[in-house]
């Protein structure tokens, strides 16, 4: 489901802020005012308020008051960008994207993910946990550099097929005997059903219990994608399987 109600809601959560501040400094701005007035009609004729004190004060008002005017109309120029770009992120849903991240949607019985490494290794073991850490999937990984996909089919270690939802992938390796650690990056794809958004940035829903942040997306494939991934599957009988990917 889209959630523009969302989206609207924080493009005008901060727009308030501007026309409270403009508000108080206009209150304060009517006090000032009636005070001055007071003073002048009751100032000592010999010796009158200097002109120059009183003129200061009005200018700072004024600068205060046109920084105010220039921050509103820099929120406006935000949040009508936010705005757009949440507008936007609706023509996601349908679509498979590959995101940054470790947590993987299983959607159809199906999850696919990739991880890079940056060096050859000579062990790499690919687990996947549900969201209490238990483990439920793990296989030997690729060894050599560069990026690898994963199709996992939602089947656990006793082959029972879990349900659809969220779940977390990692990746360990060893190096050889006095080389670094291999740096390991993943990524996870899913199919877009939702768009969200909060204070923090917008979001996108995979599945049915993840989110990514559309600051996260890397690639985006049409709405066929993630069905012929799931057909695939299926025609194959595999389990699931790892494989290089050209990059």
């Amino acid at each position: 489901m889209t959630d523009l109600s969302s989206i609207i809601n924080s493009v005008y959560s901060d727009s308030s802020k501007a026309g409270v501040a403009s508000k108080t400094l206009s209150a304060d701005m009517d006090t000032f005012l009636k005070l001055l007035t007071t003073q002048m009609q009751y100032q000592d004729p010999l010796d009158p308020m200097d002109a120059s004190e009183y003129t200061n004060q009005l200018v700072q008002y004024s600068n205060v008051e046109q920084a105010i005017q220039t921050n509103s109309k820099l929120d406006n120029l935000l949040n009508l960008s936010i705005h757009n770009l949440g507008v936007q992120a609706t023509g996601y849903v349908g679509k498979t994207i590959q995101v940054l991240g470790d947590t993987l949607p299983l959607d159809g019985g199906v999850s696919k993910a990739t991880y890079t490494l940056s060096q050859n290794v000579q062990e790499c073991v690919v687990t996947i946990k549900d969201m209490n850490d238990k483990v439920v999937f793990s296989q030997q990984g690729e060894k050599t550099a560069g990026a690898h996909d994963l199709v996992w089919d939602g089947k656990d270690l006793d082959g029972k097929q879990l349900p659809d939802g969220a779940y977390k992938i990692s990746v360990t390796t060893k190096s050889a005997s006095g080389e670094a650690e291999a740096g390991v990056t993943t990524t996870v794809f899913g199919r877009v059903t939702g768009v969200a958004s909060d204070d923090s940035g917008i979001y996108l829903g995979l599945g049915d219990a993840v989110t990514a942040s559309l600051d996260y997306v890397l690639t985006a494939r049409d709405g066929k994608y993630w069905d012929n991934l799931i057909d695939s599957l299926k025609k194959d009988g595999t389990d699931s399987k790892t494989e290089s990917q050209k990059v």
